[in-house]
C-alpha cells in the first residue's frame, strides 16, 4: 500500500507528468492534494493500472481530493525549452493553479526547480510510493489521453487514439507516409532511419 504523506507539513502536494517520451502532443502534469484521512488501496502508478480502472480512479480522486489541477505544455514550448524543462514547467504550473496554500511538494523523479519558494522533495519512482504522486500520475495520464483522443479526430492517420503520440512502429510509419503535423515535437527524432530503409 502506498503512503499518504512524506513530510510532517500540513498541506502536502504530489505532482507527476505524463507524455514525456512522446513524439506528438503535450507533456501533461497534474498536482494533487489529498485529505489527511484519504484512503484507497487501488491507487498506484498510472502505468500499472488498466485504462478502465484509471478512469474510475480519476473520478474518485477528483471527488475526494482536497484539490487537484493539471496543465498541458504544448509542442512549440517543448521545442523551445526542451522536454525536461517543459515537464518541470507543467508541474510548476499545475501547482500554481491550486487555490489551497501548499506547504510542501513531493515530485516524481529526480529533477525539479523551486516553485513559489515552496520546499520540495524529488522521489525516484514516487508514483509507486506515495498516494498523492500516484493520484497526480492518474490525472495527468487520463487528461493527456483525453487530449490525444480529441486531436486524433483532426489527424486520424497517426493512430493517436491508440498510441497517444508514443513512438510506435505504426506512428513512425505514418510520419514517413504523411509527414508531420502541428502537434509533432520538431526537436524530437521523428524519422527513424532504419524504418525508412525497410520501407
Amino acid at each position: 500500500m502506498l503512503k499518504l504523506k512524506f513530510s510532517d507539513y500540513k498541506i502536502e502536494c504530489g505532482t507527476d507528468e505524463a507524455g514525456r517520451g512522446c513524439l506528438a502532443g503535450p507533456v501533461t502534469a497534474a498536482a494533487v492534494i489529498l485529505k489527511n484521512n484519504f484512503l484507497n488501496d487501488d491507487i498506484d502508478d498510472s502505468k500499472k493500472i488498466s485504462k478502465k480502472n484509471r478512469y474510475k480512479l480519476k473520478e474518485i480522486i477528483e471527488n475526494e481530493a482536497l484539490e487537484f489541477s493539471f496543465c498541458h505544455i504544448f509542442p512549440k514550448k517543448i521545442d523551445e525549452i526542451n522536454i525536461l524543462n517543459a515537464s518541470i514547467l507543467a508541474m510548476q504550473k499545475s501547482i500554481s493553479k491550486l487555490l489551497t496554500k501548499v506547504d510542501f511538494i513531493i515530485v516524481d523523479g529526480n529533477k525539479f526547480k523551486s516553485c513559489n519558494n515552496i520546499p520540495y522533495q524529488t522521489i525516484i519512482k514516487g508514483d509507486e510510493k506515495f498516494l498523492s504522486i500516484a493520484a497526480a500520475s492518474i490525472i495527468a495520464k487520463t487528461e493527456r489521453d483525453n487530449y490525444m483522443n480529441k486531436i486524433h479526430k483532426e489527424f486520424p492517420h497517426y493512430g493517436w487514439d491508440k498510441n497517444k503520440g508514443y513512438p510506435t512502429k505504426f506512428h513512425k510509419q505514418a510520419i514517413l507516409k504523411y509527414g508531420i503535423t502541428k502537434y509533432h515535437r520538431k526537436s524530437f527524432r521523428l524519422f527513424d532511419e532504419q524504418l525508412k530503409l525497410k520501407l
